[in-house]
């Protein structure tokens, strides 16, 4: 990566803490900057499943970042993080418009409801938690079960993955979607 800018998505409470951290750092060791967005301003609560866990200062508010600043999003899981995120309508657009602009997006585990929401997974390849797979298919999206997939049959490069146990694959696809 050469300095690209990347968002990240995440409610005020209930991102999985891993989906949120190992992505982010691996785009800061290969050269990106990630920036985190949310809801709300101040600090969003990570958990570790259902435990609470640390705390991160939130970067910018998702009515006031637009996608045109950003190289690419990420969508971290963790069942509340996207469930509370689909419910918004301005975190739904924010999603949409990467889309929109061809601008690559990586979600992991839970996060594909809101891209359920925001009406982006029609004719499109991808993963996610198992208990999407049904959601995923109601929406237009073929659903497979690996632990990464690149789907370019779209405006833009979507890549997705189950669970944490698929972080060290999710996070090279997505650098590598994000550093075209």
């Amino acid at each position: 990566m050469n300095g690209e800018t990347i968002a990240f998505l995440v409610a005020p409470e209930g991102v999985e803490q891993v989906e949120l951290t190992e992505p982010w750092k691996a785009i800061k060791q290969a050269g990106g900057t990630p920036t985190l967005i949310s809801t709300e301003s101040g600090q969003i609560q990570a958990f570790n499943h259902l435990d609470k866990a640390v705390r991160f200062a939130v970067d910018a508010t998702v009515d006031h970042a637009s996608a045109s600043e950003f190289d690419g999003l990420v969508l971290p899981g963790g069942v509340a993080n996207p469930d509370f995120l689909r419910t918004q309508p301005q975190a739904v657009r924010f999603v949409r418009d990467f889309f929109d602009a061809g601008k690559p997006v990586a979600a992991i585990c839970h996060a594909p409801w809101t891209l359920i929401e925001a009406n982006v997974v029609r004719d499109r390849t991808l993963t996610s938690w198992p208990s999407l797979q049904t959601d995923l298919r109601n929406a237009g999206a073929t659903w497979v079960d690996r632990e990464v997939v690149i789907c370019t049959s779209g405006p833009n490069t979507l890549v997705t993955s189950r669970r944490p146990d698929d972080l060290k694959a999710f996070s090279q696809a997505a650098i590598d979607a994000f550093s075209h």
